[in-house]
C-alpha cells in the first residue's frame, strides 16, 4: 500500500495542539493500521525551528520551500501568529503552490486566516475558530464563513474550528481513507469519542464561557442545567426566580438572545447527546434524565438541534 504523504505547516506562534492532534492520530493509524498508511512531516519556513504559541520549540521536519508535490493532504495549523503568517508572501505562496499539488487541503482553527490569503477559499464555504469567524468574514468577504461547524468539507478542501477539532479532522480523514474500524481504534488509542459530526457546533452551552452577569439569570442558568429532569417550564422557572415569566423572558432575550423555553430545549439536548456517547443508557433513561417526557419528545429536540434521531447519533459515535 502507499503510503499517503501529508505536510503539516507550522509558522512561529502556531498552536502546538493543531499540529499535534493531526500528525499524532495519523502516526497512531501507523501503528494501529498494520501498514505505515501515512509519511507525515512538519515544514515550517526554511526548516528552522518554531516556538509555538505555548512557548514549546518544535524543529521541522522539512523546509517549507522545497517541499515538492505530489502530496495527498496538505495542512495549515493555526494559532496566534496566523496574522503574521497571512502576510508573509513567502509562507502564502508555498501554500497556494502546494494546495494545487495536493489531493485534499485542510485547516486547524485560525490556519483558515492563512490558507485564505493564498485565495484557494474564495466562493467557499468555510469555518474557522469562533472567536475569529466576524474578522475573517470582514477581511475575506468572498468568503462564506460559517462559524457554527466544528469543520467544513467544500469540495477537497476541509477547514476546521478552534484547536481540538484537529483532532476531529484527523479521525475523519483516517475514516475516509482506511475505513471506520480503523478510525474507532484510533479513538480509543487517543481515549476520545469516534469524532464529533463536522455539523456539530463549537459551542456548547455548557463551554461556550462565563455565565450573564445579571445574577439573577446566572441562578436560573445554574437551576436548568443542574435540574434538567424537573419541572423547568416557564412559570416554575419564574415563580423560582420569584418574578414574572414577562420579566424572566425579557431577561433571558436580553442576556442570552432565546427565551427560556428554547435555553432549556437546547440543554436538554446537549445533554442527551453527551449520554448518547459516554454511557450505554437505554434511550428510555436518556430521555428520563434529561427531562424529555417521552423518547418522540427527545427524538424531536434532537433533529432539531443535530439534525438527526439520537439512535443514528449514538450509532454513528459509539464503537462496535
Amino acid at each position: 500500500m502507499t503510503q499517503r504523504r501529508v505536510i503539516m505547516v507550522g509558522y512561529h506562534a502556531a498552536e502546538l495542539l493543531d499540529i499535534a492532534c493531526v500528525t499524532s492520530s495519523l502516526v497512531m493509524a501507523n501503528l494501529h493500521g498494520g501498514a505505515p498508511l501515512y509519511e507525515v512531516f512538519l515544514a515550517t519556513p526554511s526548516g528552522l525551528p518554531i516556538t509555538c504559541a505555548s512557548g514549546l520549540t518544535l524543529q521541522g521536519q522539512l523546509a517549507l520551500e522545497r517541499v515538492a508535490g505530489p502530496l495527498d493532504t496538505l495542512v495549515v495549523a493555526g494559532g496566534i501568529g496566523h496574522e503574521a503568517a497571512a502576510v508573509n508572501q513567502v509562507i502564502v505562496g508555498h501554500i497556494r503552490r502546494l494546495a494545487r499539488e495536493s489531493r485534499r487541503v485542510a485547516s486547524v482553527c485560525t490556519g483558515t486566516t492563512v490558507l485564505a490569503a493564498t485565495g484557494l477559499l474564495d466562493g467557499r464555504r468555510v469555518t474557522t475558530h469562533w472567536r475569529y469567524a466576524p474578522v475573517l468574514a470582514t477581511r475575506h468577504p468572498q468568503l462564506i464563513v460559517d462559524s457554527g461547524p466544528i469543520f467544513i468539507r467544500d469540495g477537497e478542501v476541509v477547514t476546521a474550528g478552534g484547536v481540538t477539532s484537529a483532532l476531529d479532522l484527523a479521525l475523519a480523514f483516517i475514516e475516509e481513507d482506511h475505513g471506520i474500524a480503523l478510525a474507532r481504534e484510533v479513538a480509543r488509542e487517543a481515549v476520545t469519542y469516534l469524532q464529533r459530526p463536522g455539523d456539530q457546533a463549537q459551542r456548547s452551552m455548557f463551554t461556550q464561557g462565563p455565565p450573564p452577569s445579571d445574577g439573577l439569570i446566572k441562578r436560573v442558568i445554574d437551576h436548568i442545567t443542574g435540574h434538567l429532569d424537573t419541572d423547568l417550564t416557564l412559570a416554575a422557572l419564574a415563580d423560582g426566580a420569584g418574578v414574572s415569566q414577562r420579566h424572566l423572558t425579557r431577561l433571558f432575550l436580553k442576556h442570552l438572545g432565546q427565551p427560556p423555553g428554547r435555553f432549556v430545549r437546547r440543554a436538554r439536548a446537549e445533554a442527551a447527546a453527551h449520554l448518547m456517547t459516554s454511557t450505554t443508557l437505554p434511550m428510555s433513561a436518556v430521555a428520563a434524565r434529561c427531562g424529555f417526557g417521552t423518547i418522540e419528545a427527545l427524538r424531536q429536540a434532537f433533529v432539531d438541534r443535530y439534525g438527526i434521531p439520537p439512535s443514528r447519533y449514538r450509532l454513528a459515535r459509539t464503537s462496535t
